[in-house]
């Protein structure tokens, strides 16, 4: 219903807050914004869209000039066409695969789409490694240096260490749950040596991370003190970047002549969001299988009509370890008919009590296009062994649970193809996979140098006022250790 699409040439695109009380403002801005001062997540003002020709166009164009399509889409005439068209080049560049998010087909109806062959083996490389190139085309442009802040279940640490180490307008710092991710996923985030990076092991759970996070944008003398932005699935740029792989696999299954399904293992919802941008623009998707651990929210919301948080588990796939999914915001806020001071009033009781009924008109409307279903760990680690005997393919637990969910709901109609977001490589979760399978994945040879060098992190309680105090003296230093 909020479908728009553009004639060639230069256009504005303006950003809005799904809680109202903040002002438009451009893409570029809304990039080194991440939260709106409102404490709502920016959204485009009107979405832009792909006709059916267009889309047809990308089945075998360069995953990069698809990624520079989409993304001119939503940064309007504030990025040159040739500019981003270089940015985008540069990002994938890194990739060990050609096709950047190859396919390859596990069952008869099933596909896996491989999001881990980036510098940091999972999926969230795929719009770091922009997102990097559009923070330093703004900040330079401004005489600017930012500081950036990350809360990480495990794998957005990573790659936003990776695609800003060394960054000459940008330091970094990322809060991680301590001792619940694997030591892969730690290492990443903890031996780059880079000065302008700071790692930080946060005495609590995902959610505590992020709840520190949110208090830091919430906190205006402390947001302007230190001149923060975030990185986070939060920043309208990663869910932009993450809608092009929908097109890319859509496109080579034969949309738009065919509609396509994606089952997403999803804790912050970021990814399976991407996927309803990549709707709202115009592809074909039949619906969007929500895949959760054993941390249900999503998936209990989806079937019961309530968004209520719980106790945060600890399982073997701990990217999804998460209760508070913080983008399931801009979809409550799309389906009450972009109502920003509904939304307002939602989440400001959902923070308070822990929990919100969804409104039933809001519920059907979300549940035209997901679906929702947790996997327990002996349904995960069952699908991993299943999955390497049956189709030879070594699956991390994430991507096993996306496998489970798929194969247990399938399409609506079943010549429908079936895309599973593969968002790690096993080798991220060497313990987790031999235990469940008996074999060991290899870690790919660009990444073994983290297993070899020192690691560099801080530990501290999830304590705001700790942190905040930690991240004033990172920036008042400098780029300096």
């Amino acid at each position: 219903m909020w479908r728009f699409w553009f004639a060639v040439g230069g256009f504005k695109m303006n950003y809005i807050s799904t809680r109202g009380a903040s002002p438009a403002i451009g893409f570029l801005d809304a990039v080194l914004a991440g939260l709106a001062p409102d404490g709502g997540l920016y959204v485009p003002e009107v979405w832009p869209s792909f006709t059916p020709q267009e889309i047809a166009s990308f089945s075998g164009m360069a995953y990069a000039e698809v990624a520079a399509k989409v993304l001119g889409r939503f940064a309007g005439d504030e990025i040159p066409s040739d500019v981003l068209a270089k940015m985008t080049a540069e990002a994938y560049a890194s990739f060990a695969h050609p096709a950047v998010t190859p396919l390859t087909q596990l069952y008869p109806s099933v596909w896996q789409m491989e999001l881990f062959h980036g510098p940091t083996l999972a999926f969230k490389d795929v719009a770091m490694q922009l997102l990097a190139r559009l923070y330093d085309y703004a900040l330079a442009a401004q005489g600017r240096t930012m500081t950036i802040i990350a809360a990480t279940s495990g794998d957005t640490g990573g790659a936003a260490v990776e695609a800003f180490r060394g960054a000459r307008h940008a330091r970094m710092a990322v809060l991680f749950p301590d001792g619940r991710i694997s030591e892969v996923q730690r290492r990443f985030m903890t031996t780059t040596g880079d000065a302008n990076v700071r790692a930080v092991a946060v005495q609590g759970t995902f959610d505590d991370c992020q709840t520190i996070v949110k208090a830091m944008f919430q906190d205006d003398d402390f947001r302007q003190a230190v001149d923060l932005s975030g990185v986070n699935s939060i920043n309208w740029a990663r869910i932009a970047a993450q809608s092009v792989y929908y097109f890319t696999a859509a496109a080579a299954l034969g949309a738009p002549g065919r509609a396509v399904s994606f089952a997403v293992p999803t804790g912050n919802f970021g990814d399976a969001f991407a996927g309803y941008v990549a709707k709202q623009m115009g592809l074909p998707i039949e619906r969007i299988i929500v895949a959760t651990n054993g941390n249900d929210i999503l998936a209990r919301m989806l079937q019961e009509g309530r968004y209520a948080k719980g106790a945060v588990l600890a399982t073997q796939s701990p990217a999804m370890d998460i209760q508070i999914a913080s983008n399931f915001e801009r979809l409550y806020f799309e389906c009450v008919r972009r109502d920003g001071a509904a939304t307002a009033r939602a989440f400001k009781a959902f923070n308070e009590t822990g929990g919100i009924t969804i409104p039933a008109e809001a519920l059907a409307t979300m549940r035209e296009t997901f679906i929702g279903m947790g996997i327990n760990e002996a349904e995960t680690t069952a699908t991993i062994v299943s999955t390497l005997t049956e189709t030879g393919q070594l699956i991390d637990p994430h991507t096993a649970v996306g496998v489970c969910a798929a194969r247990r709901i399938g399409a609506v109609e079943p010549t429908t193809p079936i895309v599973v977001l593969a968002t790690a490589h096993a080798a991220k979760f060497p313990e987790a996979v031999t235990e469940a399978a008996g074999v060991a994945p290899v870690l790919p040879l660009k990444a073994k140098g983290v297993a070899e060098r020192e690691e560099v992190y801080d530990r501290l309680p999830a304590d705001s006022d700790t942190i905040k105090a930690y991240i004033r003296a990172f920036a008042a230093k400098g780029m300096s250790r």
